[in-house]
């Protein structure tokens, strides 16, 4: 009797083993690591992902020389908006058919280049993925639709003193969402001097230059009040 309780306890700790192996050897093949999935419905920060697009570009743009007769400043960059902050207004003739197919804005805007018709560089876009470019750009009227007014426009900030130190990178003194494309406007025939960045082969910008607006930390959602 002593002895077939012994065999007993011997076969259910031998079961025991074999479950917890059993058991642990599926765990085992199982993916290390399973990603958590987040609400990006109410980000306030935006996807860095943009930040990558244009890297392919990186080492063109360092060795490229620069044409300094067709250099754009950043007098002309602010010259196309109705104020600092707002999308550019198109300094050029359009037509409807230009926002489809093969006359899609982003034929010259996407890649840039110079374009002999208005003996310039075309700015590339931050943002080719939102290819409905006049829902925000706009034609360039000011004979015929508005009126005079008291509307000031605000100062754009000053290059060279958003630093926190004096070696310390530049902070980015503008928001990021639909800018998270650095190099479009800071590298390339196209940039503005004042800005035109002199490592665009670091394409990881984020990693040293950070977001100086205390409105994004301070911004809250919105709720309407009735």
């Amino acid at each position: 009797m002593k002895r077939l309780g012994i065999i007993s306890l011997f076969i259910l700790l031998f079961s025991a083993f074999i479950a917890v192996w059993n058991y642990s050897y599926y765990q085992g093949l199982e993916e290390a690591y399973i990603p958590k999935t987040y609400d990006t419905s109410n980000l306030i920060i935006p996807s860095e992902e943009g930040v990558f697009k244009r890297s392919n570009f990186a080492y063109d743009y360092l060795e490229m020389s620069v044409d300094k007769n067709h250099q754009r400043s950043l007098t002309d960059y602010y010259k196309n908006r109705a104020f600092y902050g707002a999308p550019p207004n198109i300094p050029h003739p359009t037509s409807m058919e230009g926002t489809i197919g093969e006359n899609h804005c982003l034929k010259c805007h996407e890649n840039g280049g110079f374009v002999k018709k208005f003996n310039a560089f075309a700015p590339v876009s931050p943002h080719p993925e939102m290819v409905n470019c006049r829902q925000c750009h706009v034609d360039k009227k000011t004979s015929t639709v508005f009126k005079e007014n008291y509307f000031k426009m605000s100062s754009p900030p000053s290059v060279g003193d958003n630093k926190a130190l004096l070696t310390s990178p530049p902070m980015i003194p503008h928001q990021i969402q639909m800018r998270e494309n650095c190099l479009s406007c800071h590298a390339g025939p196209s940039a503005p001097k004042e800005i035109l960045v002199t490592h665009p082969e670091r394409v990881n910008c984020r990693q040293c230059h950070v977001p100086s607006s205390l409105k994004v930390n301070e911004m809250e959602t919105f709720k309407r009040k009735n």
